[in-house]
């Protein structure tokens, strides 16, 4: 029950007295504006009580009675008449004074009332104060920094030139040379205009001073001026031409930059030579421009055009491009004219060992550098032999014993040679490592690192740019080619290459735009169907499947082989011949779809393969990248399919953001995962949630 606040002196009657109540904030501020009138009321009260309690305790201003005659009987009549006009006196004396009583209480009232008035206004306020909150705005305090501050901006209203000189009143516009000159950045067909007019009022107005009249040529040579004005001439319409069809001579600093931004290729480094536009532009040897024209290469893609004017001047190359982007041929053309203008290999130097090495971290890869390095080296009587594991290293040291300028090798078996003494490069000024991230990837940098040791390291260059080098000796020219640039790949960089350039062709790590990229969310038992529907649209097309283990790829093979396709596999556990002749056979059309490890995901250029289908999704975006750029190689086009289950969340931030930047579509699932938000290893910025611990910093 509510106890009221004239009862707080009360003792509880009950338990229930005791309980505390609580009012809201309305009852509270009624119950407070009720005591505070009961609290004037009572001291209202207390004021008028002890007003009357003084009135009434004041002394009686009567005289005193005079002493008694000594014969009152002769005065009584006297007495009578005194006593009779005293009483009439003192009740006149005191109905004045009560008048005067009465005045000052009623003033001393409303003195009391107008005080209590305001005691209870401010009651009122400082209850409002306290109960809603409305305080009086604190006055802004100027610094005295702000107070003073000088304004520099100019104002419009401060410029007094105009209203004190005539000068600027009638502004004029500028007349470069009398009509003759041109302001940049402005239409020439106006200027004339504007200058025609400009010089026919001024002779209007020599003539009126003069007095003379316009003679007729003069009038025809005006009309002749104003019609020249509405035409543009040759000059005026005359725009920049475009980089492609002005000669190599003619080329500005500006045109180099449109080339450059033209075919997206970007330099870091110094003392860049120019890039090549064509290949009569390349200063090649004739008979390699020959041995260009022979294979058909029409016109050069970026990483050649940026890559083998570097190569000829033998300066380190780290080429970072696209997949599929003629990269073999970027290295392999410098090289060959490296080796041109060295000594023949006779029996006198051929037990030194080549005179350049290329390594690739697979079979295949080194077989296909092989073959094209032959395409061009045909021409210039250059021997090419390559050493790769799965024949016979007997075989191989034969060959190198035999003498050649060109080893092609993977980095294993080279090291094998090298360590049983088949091989020696005592003589090897020019090194090559091709897909070098893919060779860190398996673990050759032990091995990589073995083959460049075994180089004398008197042939290399000095780290000192600035330095002379000496025109009679022969320095080590390394080229690097890689996708990608992980730490074990810059660490090998900074340890055997001088000063080197990085030409990046494009993004690093980014499939090329001819790709169309689809990707479908699956479950496991789903895949085998939407894979037989997709070989099915093929028709007389090729395809590769990847997959990421040997079992599952023979697998793969045994299904598809079952449902009537023509399938081979490519894995590392074929032997070297069976893996050759699945190559070929699908190269020769024998075979359509390949079914295949990563084996085939690096360096491998298989001619029109118009589909490339990821059974399973690679383990990194990486690879991923190189495994469609199987297709939409050499400026055509391909299609990639990757079908996606939710074992794979640790690629599923990656590749969205690869999809999203290839504007390509994203599949709802996949947009909507929470793995898809945020980079694996990454903290995502989220508020704490209510288990979650917070650790006091």
């Amino acid at each position: 029950m509510k106890r009221s606040f004239d009862d707080r002196d009360r003792k509880p009657s009950s338990a229930d007295d005791i309980k505390p109540v609580f009012l809201s904030k309305a009852e509270r501020e009624k119950l407070a504006l009720q005591r505070r009138e009961e609290e004037a009321t009572e001291n209202k009260r207390r004021a008028l009580d002890q007003l009357n309690h003084q009135s009434r305790s004041k002394p009686s201003s009567d005289p005193p009675s005079s002493t008694p005659d000594d014969n009152p009987r002769h005065h009584r009549s006297r007495d009578r008449d005194r006593d009779r006009d005293r009483d009439t006196d003192r009740r006149g004396g005191r109905d004045r004074e009560r008048e005067r009583e009465d005045e000052a209480r009623s003033r001393e009232r409303a003195r009391v009332e107008k005080q209590a008035e305001r005691e209870k206004e401010k009651e009122l306020e400082s209850i409002k104060e306290q109960y809603l909150g409305s305080k009086k705005p604190k006055k802004r305090v100027i610094k005295p920094s702000e107070k003073f501050r000088f304004s520099f901006d100019w104002e419009n209203t401060e410029d007094t030139s105009r209203d004190m000189n005539a000068l600027y009143q009638n502004p004029h516009e500028a007349r470069p040379l009398f009509g003759r000159g041109f302001r940049a950045g402005m239409d020439r067909r106006e200027q004339k205009k504007l200058a025609a007019r400009n010089e026919k009022e001024i002779r209007a107005e020599i003539r009126k001073k003069e007095g003379v009249e316009e003679r007729p040529e003069e009038a025809a040579a005006q009309r002749q001026k104003e019609a020249a004005a509405d035409l543009y001439d040759a000059f005026d319409m005359r725009v920049d031409r475009h980089w492609s069809e002005k000669k190599l001579e003619e080329m500005t600093e500006r045109d180099w930059r449109i080339f450059r931004e033209d075919y997206n290729i970007s330099y870091k480094g110094s003392k860049l030579p120019r890039p090549m536009r064509n290949w009569p532009e390349s200063k090649l040897s004739p008979e390699l421009l020959k041995a260009v024209e022979r294979a058909g290469y029409k016109s050069p893609s970026p990483i050649q055009m940026a890559a083998i004017p570097l190569g000829l001047q033998q300066r380190d190359v780290i080429g970072i491009a696209e997949t599929g982007s003629g990269k073999t041929a970027a290295f392999v053309l410098p090289m060959l004219t490296y080796i041109t203008r060295l000594p023949p290999m006779n029996e006198d130097n051929e037990a030194e060992g080549p005179y350049a090495v290329v390594m690739a971290p697979t079979r295949e890869l080194a077989q296909q550098i092989e073959e094209e390095t032959v395409k061009f080296a045909h021409y210039l009587g250059i021997k090419v032999v390559s050493i790769v594991g799965g024949q016979s290293i007997e075989e191989q040291g034969f060959k190198l014993r035999q003498g050649c300028e060109v080893v092609i090798a993977t980095p294993g078996r080279l090291l094998d040679c090298l360590e049983r003494r088949y091989a020696v490069l005592n003589q090897c000024n020019y090194v090559v490592l091709d897909e070098a991230d893919r060779m860190i990837d398996m673990g050759f940098e032990p091995q990589v690192v073995g083959v460049l040791d075994a180089m004398p390291s008197s042939n290399m260059k000095p780290e000192n740019e600035d330095e002379e080098l000496d025109e009679k000796r022969i320095y080590r020219t390394t080229y690097m080619f890689s996708a990608t640039m992980p730490p074990a790949v810059e660490r090998l960089a900074r340890k055997y290459l001088r000063n080197p350039v990085v030409v990046t062709i494009g993004t690093a790590g980014k499939a090329t735009d001819l790709i169309t990229q689809h990707v479908i969310m699956l479950k496991e038992s789903e895949k085998l169907p939407r894979l037989q529907k997709l070989l099915n649209d093929l028709g007389d097309k090729t395809a590769i499947v990847f997959c990421n283990t040997k079992k599952s790829a023979d697998a793969r093979a045994k299904d598809l082989d079952k449902l009537g396709y023509r399938v081979t596999t490519l894995h590392g556990g074929k032997s070297q011949e069976q893996r050759e002749i699945s190559l070929e056979g699908f190269r020769s059309r024998r075979f359509n779809v390949l079914v295949a490890t990563d084996v085939a995901g690096r360096g491998i250029d298989i001619p029109d393969v118009a589909h490339v289908i990821n059974y399973e999704m690679p383990g990194s975006i990486d690879m991923y990248t190189h495994r469609i750029g199987r297709t939409g190689r050499a400026g055509k086009t391909g299609v990639a399919t990757t079908f996606l289950t939710l074992h794979d969340t640790e690629v599923f931030y990656d590749l969205k953001q690869m999809l999203v930047q290839s504007n390509s579509p994203v599949p709802p699932e996949l947009a909507r995962h929470e793995a898809s938000k945020f980079k694996p290893g990454s903290i995502p910025d989220r508020p704490p949630r209510r288990n979650d611990t917070v650790y006091a910093h």
